[in-house]
């Protein structure tokens, strides 16, 4: 398989640790001191065979990060875009860079940067059974993560007809994708059993890939092919999920055994690092009558104290400090949209 990791996101749900020029994928967010990229490009790289067997596509302000945090990934498998223009055009562009050098015939994985995986065992031989199922059914094969709770924010697929058994996974038809349905239909998805949250893991043969996306997307695909790169600033800005995936009938789900968090907020830190103690403190902390609440602090010298306090994320990150309920971390962009219409706090975002 050759892996490529989608770098190019900005994380904005976790500022003020995450900014535009040090964005999540950059951070170490569980306490293992290597980062999202960091620990995603270690758990593919068995898969690819090496270093020169994985892939990174980001952004152009952010490939430096790239190179610092990855020093043996080869500069050729790293895609520099102008600009961000979603998903489709970055498993597009790669694709074609991929299929030129290994051929079509290649299976090819992309996987987000900012993904929390665990019993990476499982994880591995779940990724060659996709590989497996697209090289013999000629899918684009995506992986479907067991729903924990009715979320509103991820998206949904529902398992169609059975495709047949793959190292012991079992394969299923999509029957349709689902983008982030409000709580009663979440609810009634979880209820089914038929569902699973998407998680943005695609693996495909490379030609297959590129014949759909001809099929469904042209005007991604043609500017690209006659102009490579340079075409970024005449392309829309959509996901792979809409230019392709809604529309083909190559896509299958392999519902996965493996736990999995996309670490899309604050709360996300909660899930992974909560144990029997009343908060998560990544800070130095003394709280009097505080629980439930998440402490980060970039600056071991800081003391956050509290007093009465539920359900809160204190984060300290040099001279800006965000106190937010654990209910509203989906917000921030509205607040980062507020300091982006001010010019005096372009430095802090």
């Amino acid at each position: 398989m050759i892996p490529v990791i989608l770098a190019g996101g900005k994380g904005e749900r976790f500022w003020p640790l995450s900014r535009k020029a040090r964005p999540k994928q950059f951070l170490s967010l569980d306490g293992s001191g290597r980062s999202l990229l960091q620990a995603t490009g270690d758990r593919l790289l068995d898969l690819a065979g090496g270093w020169d067997g994985l892939w990174v596509i980001t952004a152009a302000h952010l490939a430096d990060g790239v190179r610092e945090q990855m020093p043996d990934l080869p500069d050729a498998n790293l895609l520099v875009e102008s600009e961000g223009r979603d998903t489709a055009p970055a498993v597009a562009w790669a694709t074609l860079e991929i299929a030129r050098r290994y051929g079509e015939e290649a299976i090819v994985g992309f996987f987000p940067a900012d993904h929390w995986i665990g019993d990476l065992p499982t994880f591995h031989k779940t990724l060659r059974a996709a590989a497996d199922l697209a090289r013999e059914q000629g899918a684009i094969a995506t992986l479907g993560i067991a729903p924990s709770f009715p979320s509103t924010g991820y998206g949904y697929i529902e398992q169609g007809d059975p495709a047949g058994t793959y190292l012991d996974c079992a394969a299923y038809r999509v029957s349709r994708f689902t983008e982030k349905p409000d709580r009663a239909t979440a609810e009634a998805f979880l209820a089914s059993g038929r569902f699973s949250w998407n998680s943005g893991m695609f693996i495909f043969q490379a030609g297959v890939m590129l014949a759909e996306l001809e099929t469904h997307a042209p005007y991604v695909m043609q500017p690209l092919m006659k102009d490579g790169p340079a075409a970024y600033p005449k392309l829309p800005k959509q996901s792979i999920d809409y230019a392709v995936m809604e529309k083909t009938d190559r896509a299958y789900v392999l519902p996965v055994a493996f736990s999995w968090d996309d670490l899309g907020d604050w709360n996300a830190i909660e899930r992974l690092l909560k144990g029997d103690n009343p908060n998560v403190e990544l800070a130095r902390h003394v709280g009097l009558d505080t629980q439930g609440a998440l402490f980060y602090a970039t600056d071991d010298e800081d003391l956050i104290v509290t007093i009465g306090l539920e359900d809160t994320v204190i984060v300290r990150d040099h001279k800006v400090t965000l106190v937010v309920k654990k209910d509203r971390t989906q917000e921030i962009k509205q607040v980062l949209k507020a300091l982006q219409d001010d010019p005096q706090y372009h430095h802090l975002l």
